[in-house]
């Protein structure tokens, strides 16, 4: 099943057909000798992992993880279209779909983004009420004695710290949140701009707020650059539709009159956009006026652009330039996320009822991105993969600094071939090629009883995968 996630995500249904010699779509069946294959199979199967899953999951960590490694964490989220499951509750949606309930996972993963543990939760849960269970996971089961975990703001807050990560000594990497931002940017606070006039990083303290930290203060003229554009759009949009209402309040036939009909009315615009705070309104009966806050836009517009890496790791451990580098690094639990639910696996839908069979179907898409990573490293050099990334981020002058594309990866999108001439392509349609390579079961006129199985010849593409793999499909039996 995990093989077969990988090639064509489908139901168990769809997998039983799939593999049965009866209704075979692929080889896979046939190579692993499966025979007959029963639908009650592929749930005993997924039973039977999920009774295993902490006892695979301990044997990845002794492999990947070691005293003092830094540990991703993040969380995410899958809707389901039933109403069965007792997992399934209304919650917080990443997918935007709050018409449906959901369930919640949590990924472990190193700092290269390989998986090494999943945990599903009820749909309901919040983020941080998840850290308490990884923080046993890893010093308890793993018996990992120093670990680093790394965490986004919303999931690594100040109660969490203080509750989980402190008691059981584990230290952390992450980020504050707007408001801390703020309080350290007070006119006699530590974060102060002047910092920024010849470099993009800074190392302050704040003893009073955050004792015992590190502080690494960042900006990102990109992206300072970027949301001061986003706002003045959003602001531009705002008052587009306020200046609707106001001419609604004042024409002559049908007008908004009562107070409660204009604001219902201006409270949809300002709320959708998330605009209320910059804006000034008057309404009474048969009156509406707005105007910008144009203080505090601009006080907000100061801060555009930064962000504030918190962790208690000492610096003879870590220094700013890495700590910063391993919060970067959460984007690799993202890229494992969206291979999981809509670039390759597809978790979703989930076509199963009961929790522990989710939760089984969960750690075994866990399993089959934990190949396909593996996979996608062998691979990279038949893929649109920037297998000269790390050179490329070595030559930057700041951590902030994006990473900008090596020049074998804009020759491999440019030209759409590898160094060697041959077709590059997403992993999913590299797996698709690969499957072209025909398994023949031939069978001889006089003979008929004699029968042979006879390979098509490989394409030069299926030749260097296969080199890259190290495997000879041939002589796979």
């Amino acid at each position: 099943m995990i093989v077969d996630r990988l090639i064509t995500p489908r139901s168990k249904l769809g997998f039983v057909r799939a593999v049965d010699q009866e209704t075979a779509t692929s080889s896979l069946g046939a190579v692993l000798r499966l025979g007959e294959v029963k639908e009650r199979e592929a749930y005993e199967a997924l039973d039977w992992l999920l009774e295993r899953q902490q006892r695979i999951e301990n044997g990845l960590a002794r492999r990947h993880l070691q005293d003092g490694v830094l540990v991703l964490y993040d969380v995410s989220s899958s809707y389901f279209e039933g109403r069965c499951c007792p997992l399934a509750q209304h919650g917080y949606s990443r997918d935007h779909r709050g018409d449906r309930p959901q369930i919640v996972y949590g990924l472990l993963c190193t700092r290269d983004g390989l998986p090494v543990a999943v945990e599903v939760f009820d749909g309901n849960t919040a983020d941080p009420a998840t850290l308490s269970a990884q923080v046993e996971k890893l010093k308890d089961r793993f018996g990992i004695s120093r670990v680093v975990l790394v965490g986004d703001r919303g999931m690594i807050t100040s109660a969490r710290i203080g509750a989980d990560l402190t008691p059981a000594g584990v230290d952390w990497i992450t980020c504050l949140r707007a408001p801390a931002i703020q309080a350290l940017a007070t006119e006699n606070g530590p974060l102060q701009l002047s910092l920024f006039d010849e470099r993009d990083l800074a190392e302050i303290s704040a003893p009073e707020m955050f004792p015992g930290e590190r502080l690494i203060v960042c900006r990102n003229r990109e992206l300072a650059a970027e949301r001061g554009r986003k706002r003045e759009e959003l602001l531009a949009a705002t008052e587009r539709e306020l200046l609707r209402i106001q001419a609604q309040v004042r024409r002559r036939h049908s007008p908004l009159r009562s107070a409660a009909e204009i604001g219902l009315a201006v409270g949809g615009v300002v709320n959708s956009r998330k605009m209320a705070k910059h804006f000034a309104v008057e309404i009474r009966d048969g009156h509406f006026a707005f105007q910008r806050r144009t203080q505090q836009i601009e006080q907000e517009a100061r801060l555009d652009g930064i962000y504030v890496i918190r962790t208690s790791v000492p610096a003879e451990q870590l220094d700013a330039n890495e700590a910063v580098q391993a919060y970067k690094d959460l984007s690799r639990v993202e890229r494992a996320f969206r291979s999981l639910k809509t670039v390759d696996l597809d978790i979703r839908p989930i076509r199963h009822w009961t929790a522990p069979r989710v939760r089984a179907h969960v750690f075994l898409c866990m399993l089959a991105y934990h190949v396909e990573w593996h996979l996608r490293d062998a691979l990279a050099p038949l893929l649109f993969h920037d297998t000269g990334r790390a050179a490329a981020r070595a030559e930057r002058s700041s951590p902030i600094v994006s990473t900008e594309p090596s020049e074998l990866a804009k020759a491999k999108k440019a030209t759409k071939r590898s160094a060697n001439g041959l077709r590059v392509m997403r992993f999913a349609g590299l797996m698709t090629h690969l499957g072209t390579l025909t398994r023949n079961t031939m069978r001889v006129p006089l003979r008929l009883a004699h029968r042979f199985t006879l390979y098509a010849e490989p394409t030069k593409l299926q030749e260097d995968a296969f080199r890259l793999l190290n495997i000879q499909p041939t002589r796979v039996q």
